[in-house]
């Protein structure tokens, strides 16, 4: 049974994206055409040798249980803020011995380990390609600080050589969809200063039935580069290109 260690210390829990509010929905909408985990999880494993890989926000655990499958052997470990999440996650992934959870703060966590290989998919930090424009990277720390913060606690947990791999979505707007239960999900998205706002919706028979809104900061590929540079993370350009992840290297 996966290990789930309670006690965050410190931190700013509302800037960091709580989403409590969406995880008793969370995987009818994942689940719903969102992610194609398969793709996701052949991705992480193509051209990546690794014994110890760390999920940084894991959520309902649906990117683990995938990854356990496929690497019954490798040390795997799962973090995540919303406590919430990690209960259904830990439900999920009794039958992974190989996998644990723990409830942390990206900006303070310390699990006293290095892994081989970080990742993170519509996590804390993730990157948004829209045609041939440059990438640009969307975290949920809205602080410029927090993201100092976080990435140098990243750091700490990977080991030299090792790799930080990065999601890659498509661009926001705005739009609904119904998911599979026949409910209507539908985001909002506003512009701010350093990034934008994400509000999300869940409706059934035109009553709100869940409502979660998340304030995101942006950063251009070059202030990207300089940023994960300072903690020891390069780009990874000789890494195959693949739609799913940007890759770096722990130097």
């Amino acid at each position: 049974m996966p290990l789930l260690i309670m006690g965050v210390s410190g931190g700013v829990v509302g800037e960091m994206g709580d989403y409590t509010n969406m995880s008793a929905y969370y995987d009818l909408i994942m689940t719903s055409g969102y992610y194609d985990y398969q793709k996701i999880v052949e991705n992480i494993t193509r051209n990546n040798s690794f014994g110890s890989v760390l999920e940084i926000g894991c959520g309902t655990g649906l990117i683990l249980e995938e990854l356990g499958q496929r690497q019954p052997g490798a040390d795997i470990m799962g973090v995540d803020l919303t406590e919430a999440m990690l209960s259904i996650a830990s439900e999920r992934l009794q039958q992974f011995p190989n996998i644990s959870l723990s409830l942390q703060n990206v900006t303070n966590f310390d699990l006293k380990k290095r892994y081989d290989l970080a990742f993170s998919y519509g996590g804390v930090w993730y990157f948004v390609v829209d045609g041939d424009n440059e990438p640009f990277m969307v975290s949920h720390l809205y602080q410029e600080e927090s993201n100092h913060q976080g990435l140098s606690r990243v750091a700490s947990h990977v080991n030299t050589g090792g790799r930080l791999l990065l999601g890659i979505q498509g661009p926001h707007c705005d739009y609904e969809k119904p998911v599979s239960n026949g409910m209507l999900y539908s985001q909002k998205i506003e512009p701010t200063e350093h990034g934008f706002i994400k509000h999300y919706y869940l409706a059934e028979r035109d009553e709100v039935v869940m409502a979660q809104t998340i304030n995101y900061r942006t950063y251009r590929w070059s202030e990207t580069l300089s940023l994960l540079a300072q903690y020891g993370f390069e780009h990874d350009a000789d890494a195959e290109k693949c739609s799913h992840f940007i890759a770096f290297k722990k130097v």
